[in-house]
Protein backbone atom coordinates (compact mmCIF):
# COMPACT_ATOMS: atom_id res chain seq x y z
CA UNK A 1 0.00 0.00 0.00
CA UNK A 2 2.33 2.43 0.74
CA UNK A 3 4.21 1.34 -2.60
CA UNK A 4 1.36 2.43 -4.67
CA UNK A 5 0.97 5.29 -2.29
CA UNK A 6 4.45 7.07 -3.27
CA UNK A 7 3.94 6.05 -7.36
CA UNK A 8 0.92 8.36 -6.40
CA UNK A 9 2.19 10.88 -4.64
CA UNK A 10 4.83 11.36 -7.49
CA UNK A 11 2.39 11.21 -10.07
CA UNK A 12 0.53 13.55 -9.37
CA UNK A 13 3.49 16.01 -8.06
CA UNK A 14 4.59 15.61 -12.04
CA UNK A 15 1.36 15.78 -13.09
CA UNK A 16 1.04 19.19 -10.91
CA UNK A 17 4.37 20.26 -12.61
CA UNK A 18 3.73 19.40 -16.33
CA UNK A 19 0.44 21.44 -16.01
CA UNK A 20 1.65 24.47 -14.84
CA UNK A 21 4.80 24.13 -17.26
CA UNK A 22 1.77 24.30 -20.03
CA UNK A 23 0.19 27.35 -18.63
CA UNK A 24 3.83 29.11 -18.31
CA UNK A 25 4.20 28.27 -22.14
CA UNK A 26 0.71 29.07 -23.26
CA UNK A 27 0.70 32.43 -21.33
CA UNK A 28 4.28 33.17 -22.99
CA UNK A 29 3.51 33.09 -26.69
CA UNK A 30 1.90 36.32 -26.71
CA UNK A 31 5.53 37.42 -25.35
CA UNK A 32 6.97 35.49 -27.81
CA UNK A 33 4.58 37.06 -30.64
CA UNK A 34 5.31 40.48 -29.30
CA UNK A 35 9.37 39.95 -29.49
CA UNK A 36 9.63 38.82 -32.75
CA UNK A 37 7.21 41.84 -34.35
CA UNK A 38 9.79 44.25 -32.51
CA UNK A 39 12.21 43.21 -35.06
CA UNK A 40 10.12 43.99 -37.84
CA UNK A 41 8.85 46.16 -40.37
CA UNK A 42 5.81 48.05 -39.72
CA UNK A 43 4.91 46.09 -42.75
CA UNK A 44 5.85 42.65 -41.70
CA UNK A 45 3.84 43.51 -38.54
CA UNK A 46 0.91 43.22 -40.36
CA UNK A 47 1.22 41.14 -43.13
CA UNK A 48 3.01 38.25 -40.89
CA UNK A 49 2.96 38.53 -37.41
CA UNK A 50 3.53 34.96 -36.64
CA UNK A 51 6.57 34.65 -38.61
CA UNK A 52 10.09 34.94 -37.68
CA UNK A 53 11.96 38.14 -38.79
CA UNK A 54 14.27 37.46 -41.87
CA UNK A 55 16.41 39.78 -44.28
CA UNK A 56 13.43 41.50 -45.93
CA UNK A 57 11.55 42.18 -43.04
CA UNK A 58 14.07 42.65 -39.82
CA UNK A 59 14.30 46.08 -38.43
CA UNK A 60 15.93 47.92 -35.63
CA UNK A 61 13.31 51.37 -36.18
CA UNK A 62 11.67 50.90 -33.46
CA UNK A 63 13.95 50.74 -30.37
CA UNK A 64 15.93 53.50 -32.39
CA UNK A 65 12.73 55.62 -32.16
CA UNK A 66 12.00 54.79 -28.58
CA UNK A 67 15.97 55.70 -27.58
CA UNK A 68 15.68 58.62 -29.26
CA UNK A 69 12.36 59.61 -28.23
CA UNK A 70 11.63 60.46 -24.21
CA UNK A 71 14.09 59.66 -21.78
CA UNK A 72 13.26 55.77 -21.71
CA UNK A 73 16.38 55.02 -19.61
CA UNK A 74 14.87 57.33 -16.83
CA UNK A 75 11.31 55.52 -17.49
CA UNK A 76 12.78 52.36 -16.87
CA UNK A 77 14.78 53.45 -13.61
CA UNK A 78 11.39 54.93 -11.66
CA UNK A 79 9.40 51.67 -12.91
CA UNK A 80 11.96 49.85 -10.98
CA UNK A 81 12.24 52.00 -8.01
CA UNK A 82 9.23 52.24 -8.08
CA UNK A 83 8.40 48.13 -8.28
CA UNK A 84 10.86 46.99 -5.89
CA UNK A 85 10.36 49.26 -3.27
CA UNK A 86 6.51 48.29 -3.37
CA UNK A 87 7.31 44.53 -2.87
CA UNK A 88 10.06 44.95 -0.43
CA UNK A 89 7.25 46.58 1.55
CA UNK A 90 4.65 44.38 0.55
CA UNK A 91 6.87 41.11 1.64
CA UNK A 92 8.26 42.95 4.91
CA UNK A 93 4.83 44.66 6.24
CA UNK A 94 2.69 41.59 4.82
CA UNK A 95 4.98 38.77 6.58
CA UNK A 96 5.17 40.85 10.20
CA UNK A 97 1.31 41.15 10.00
CA UNK A 98 0.63 37.69 8.71
CA UNK A 99 3.37 36.32 11.67
CA UNK A 100 1.76 38.23 14.58
CA UNK A 101 -2.14 37.03 13.26
CA UNK A 102 -0.80 33.43 13.34
CA UNK A 103 1.31 33.57 16.44
CA UNK A 104 0.00 35.38 18.95
CA UNK A 105 -4.18 34.84 20.08
CA UNK A 106 -6.05 37.52 21.36
CA UNK A 107 -9.87 39.11 21.19
CA UNK A 108 -10.77 39.81 17.94
CA UNK A 109 -7.76 38.22 16.22
CA UNK A 110 -10.18 36.27 13.29
CA UNK A 111 -11.94 39.57 13.10
CA UNK A 112 -8.31 41.86 12.75
CA UNK A 113 -7.44 39.10 10.04
CA UNK A 114 -10.68 39.61 8.34
CA UNK A 115 -10.08 43.66 8.11
CA UNK A 116 -6.95 43.50 6.78
CA UNK A 117 -8.15 40.61 3.93
CA UNK A 118 -10.93 43.43 2.70
CA UNK A 119 -8.62 45.00 0.33
CA UNK A 120 -8.82 41.99 -1.70
CA UNK A 121 -12.24 42.29 -2.57
CA UNK A 122 -12.65 46.38 -2.71
CA UNK A 123 -10.60 47.30 -5.89
CA UNK A 124 -8.37 50.55 -4.54
CA UNK A 125 -8.76 52.04 -7.86
CA UNK A 126 -12.29 53.17 -5.72
CA UNK A 127 -10.79 55.63 -3.71
CA UNK A 128 -8.76 57.24 -6.63
CA UNK A 129 -9.99 60.33 -6.12
CA UNK A 130 -9.71 60.64 -2.30
CA UNK A 131 -6.53 59.07 -2.65
CA UNK A 132 -5.35 62.25 -5.15
CA UNK A 133 -6.76 64.70 -2.62
CA UNK A 134 -4.37 63.05 0.11
CA UNK A 135 -1.32 62.69 -2.14
CA UNK A 136 -2.02 67.22 -3.22
CA UNK A 137 -2.06 67.67 0.87
CA UNK A 138 0.95 65.80 1.86
CA UNK A 139 2.55 67.13 -1.36
CA UNK A 140 3.55 63.82 -2.55
CA UNK A 141 2.16 64.40 -6.48
CA UNK A 142 4.87 63.72 -8.90
CA UNK A 143 6.66 61.68 -6.68
CA UNK A 144 7.96 58.02 -7.16
CA UNK A 145 6.93 57.81 -3.10
CA UNK A 146 3.09 58.39 -3.97
CA UNK A 147 2.95 55.17 -6.29
CA UNK A 148 4.83 52.95 -3.68
CA UNK A 149 2.69 53.74 -0.66
CA UNK A 150 -0.62 53.23 -3.49
CA UNK A 151 1.13 49.67 -4.17
CA UNK A 152 1.78 48.78 -0.66
CA UNK A 153 -1.61 49.16 0.40
CA UNK A 154 -2.49 47.55 -2.62
CA UNK A 155 -0.55 44.33 -2.04
CA UNK A 156 -0.78 44.19 1.18
CA UNK A 157 -4.10 42.51 1.96
CA UNK A 158 -3.31 39.60 -0.40
CA UNK A 159 0.02 39.16 1.12
CA UNK A 160 -1.58 38.95 4.69
CA UNK A 161 -4.11 36.56 3.52
CA UNK A 162 -1.49 33.96 1.77
CA UNK A 163 1.08 34.79 4.28
CA UNK A 164 -1.27 33.75 7.39
CA UNK A 165 -2.01 30.44 5.80
CA UNK A 166 1.59 29.25 5.66
CA UNK A 167 3.00 30.54 8.76
CA UNK A 168 0.07 27.98 10.41
CA UNK A 169 2.02 25.71 9.03
CA UNK A 170 5.41 26.30 10.71
CA UNK A 171 5.68 24.16 13.65
CA UNK A 172 5.46 25.70 17.55
CA UNK A 173 7.81 23.19 19.12
CA UNK A 174 10.42 24.78 16.77
CA UNK A 175 9.66 28.87 17.66
CA UNK A 176 9.09 27.31 21.36
CA UNK A 177 12.71 25.61 21.33
CA UNK A 178 14.34 29.16 19.98
CA UNK A 179 12.47 31.16 22.69
CA UNK A 180 14.14 28.65 25.18
CA UNK A 181 17.75 29.14 23.42
CA UNK A 182 17.16 32.63 24.02
CA UNK A 183 16.50 33.96 20.60
CA UNK A 184 13.93 37.24 20.44
CA UNK A 185 10.74 37.24 18.40
CA UNK A 186 12.44 39.59 15.79
CA UNK A 187 15.01 36.88 15.44
CA UNK A 188 12.62 34.20 15.32
CA UNK A 189 10.93 36.20 12.90
CA UNK A 190 13.83 36.70 10.15
CA UNK A 191 15.66 33.52 11.05
CA UNK A 192 13.48 30.59 11.14
CA UNK A 193 10.23 31.88 10.03
CA UNK A 194 11.05 33.77 7.12
CA UNK A 195 13.00 31.38 5.42
CA UNK A 196 10.43 28.04 5.57
CA UNK A 197 8.01 30.82 4.00
CA UNK A 198 10.15 31.55 0.95
CA UNK A 199 7.59 29.83 -1.22
CA UNK A 200 4.91 31.77 -0.42
CA UNK A 201 6.96 35.00 -0.42
CA UNK A 202 7.86 34.29 -4.11
CA UNK A 203 4.25 33.83 -4.66
CA UNK A 204 2.89 36.97 -3.17
CA UNK A 205 6.08 38.84 -5.00
CA UNK A 206 5.36 37.45 -8.70
CA UNK A 207 1.17 38.30 -7.87
CA UNK A 208 1.74 41.78 -7.23
CA UNK A 209 4.68 42.13 -9.47
CA UNK A 210 3.04 42.14 -12.77
CA UNK A 211 0.15 44.73 -11.61
CA UNK A 212 2.50 47.27 -10.46
CA UNK A 213 5.27 46.77 -13.75
CA UNK A 214 2.14 47.03 -15.84
CA UNK A 215 -0.08 49.94 -13.99
CA UNK A 216 -0.78 52.71 -16.02
CA UNK A 217 -3.75 54.13 -13.73
CA UNK A 218 -2.02 55.35 -10.72
CA UNK A 219 1.18 57.08 -13.11
CA UNK A 220 -0.81 59.00 -15.07
CA UNK A 221 -2.93 60.51 -12.14
CA UNK A 222 -0.68 60.26 -9.33
CA UNK A 223 2.97 60.81 -11.17
CA UNK A 224 2.50 62.36 -14.71
CA UNK A 225 5.53 64.36 -14.61
CA UNK A 226 8.59 64.04 -16.84
CA UNK A 227 10.93 63.27 -14.63
CA UNK A 228 8.65 60.59 -12.42
CA UNK A 229 7.13 58.66 -15.67
CA UNK A 230 6.99 55.17 -15.38
CA UNK A 231 8.00 52.47 -18.30
CA UNK A 232 4.42 52.00 -19.26
CA UNK A 233 3.13 55.59 -18.91
CA UNK A 234 6.02 56.90 -21.03
CA UNK A 235 5.37 54.33 -23.37
CA UNK A 236 1.94 56.04 -24.42
CA UNK A 237 3.80 58.63 -26.19
CA UNK A 238 3.67 56.50 -29.03
CA UNK A 239 0.05 56.17 -29.26
CA UNK A 240 -1.89 58.63 -31.02
CA UNK A 241 -5.80 59.46 -31.42
CA UNK A 242 -5.39 59.02 -34.85
CA UNK A 243 -1.77 57.07 -35.50
CA UNK A 244 -0.33 54.41 -33.33
CA UNK A 245 3.69 54.22 -34.37
CA UNK A 246 3.89 50.45 -33.56
CA UNK A 247 7.27 49.77 -34.28
CA UNK A 248 8.41 51.65 -31.26
CA UNK A 249 5.17 50.26 -28.92
CA UNK A 250 6.14 46.90 -29.39
CA UNK A 251 9.75 47.57 -28.58
CA UNK A 252 9.14 49.36 -25.46
CA UNK A 253 6.49 46.40 -24.46
CA UNK A 254 9.41 44.20 -25.59
CA UNK A 255 12.35 46.26 -23.15
CA UNK A 256 9.37 46.37 -20.46
CA UNK A 257 8.74 42.33 -20.64
CA UNK A 258 12.38 41.75 -19.99
CA UNK A 259 12.68 42.76 -16.49
CA UNK A 260 9.39 40.77 -15.14
CA UNK A 261 10.67 37.67 -17.12
CA UNK A 262 13.82 37.58 -15.16
CA UNK A 263 12.35 38.23 -12.07
CA UNK A 264 9.50 35.02 -13.02
CA UNK A 265 12.39 33.21 -13.63
CA UNK A 266 14.50 33.39 -10.51
CA UNK A 267 11.12 33.22 -8.75
CA UNK A 268 9.66 30.39 -10.65
CA UNK A 269 10.79 27.47 -8.29
CA UNK A 270 9.94 28.97 -5.20
CA UNK A 271 6.74 29.76 -6.95
CA UNK A 272 5.50 26.28 -8.06
CA UNK A 273 6.56 25.25 -4.69
CA UNK A 274 4.17 28.07 -3.48
CA UNK A 275 1.70 27.26 -5.32
CA UNK A 276 1.37 23.14 -5.21
CA UNK A 277 2.09 23.52 -1.30
CA UNK A 278 -0.33 21.06 0.44
CA UNK A 279 -1.55 19.60 -3.06
CA UNK A 280 0.21 16.09 -2.22
CA UNK A 281 1.06 14.77 1.18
Amino acid sequence: MQVHSARGNVFNATLMHGALLLYTLIALFPVFVILINSFKTRKAIFREPLQLPNAESFSLIGYETVLKQGDFLQYFQNSMIVTVASLSFILLFGAMAAFALSEYRFPGNKWMGLYLALGIMIPIRIGTVAILEMMVATGLVNTLWALILVYVAQGLPLAVFILSEFMHQVSDELKNAARVDGLSEYQIFFKIVMPLVRPALATVAVFNMIPIWNDLWFPLILAPAEETKTLTLGSQVFIGQYVTNWNAVLAALSMAILPVLVLYVIFSRQLIRGLTSGAVK
